[in-house]
């Protein structure tokens, strides 16, 4: 019994001081974007977001965060870092990421209703959601849920 008291402790005090850490910054001008990796825009709202992807003619992917958030880190370190999804995401649409708890994050997460983290969307140039996803997205599901909104510009919906 004290074994296993000294074991839960310690896996509480890893989970502590991983779900502490802050989250991997990776919002780089698309100069400095290393190869392999999600081209995140360093705008502060969506609307010049919106704008940017309405001119190169993208829809938009946006993933709501928190620092807290343990699946948010790891699709930071895993799924964002991953070539072929940074290279499909980076090619069909203009990707942005919103803290749901600093800055405008907390009106644009009552404005899109997000409950839970991350939560990702993908949106046409309207800011319209085409594809939703509470929750952790690994590659075969982010893929999929990219190749759905495509298919929504395709058929022209708006």
């Amino acid at each position: 019994m004290f074994i296993m008291k000294v074991y839960a402790k310690f896996l509480l005090l890893g989970l502590l001081v991983f779900a502490s850490c802050k989250s991997k910054d990776i919002i780089l001008p698309a100069d400095d974007l290393p190869a392999g990796m999600v081209h995140f825009e360093n705008e502060n709202t969506l609307g010049a977001v919106l704008d940017k992807a309405k001119a190169d003619n993208k829809l938009v992917f946006v993933d709501f965060y928190t620092d807290w958030c343990i699946g948010c880190k790891l699709m930071d370190q895993d799924v964002f870092t991953d070539k072929p999804m940074a290279d499909f995401l980076n090619e069909n649409f203009v990707s942005f990421k919103i803290n749901a708890e600093e800055g405008v994050g907390p009106d644009l997460a009552e404005l899109y209703q997000i409950q839970a983290f991350p939560t990702l969307l993908f949106l046409d140039e309207r800011g319209r959601v085409l594809v939703r996803k509470d929750g952790t997205a690994y590659f075969t599901e982010l893929r999929k849920m990219g190749n759905e909104a495509l298919a929504f510009k395709d058929m022209g919906v708006r």
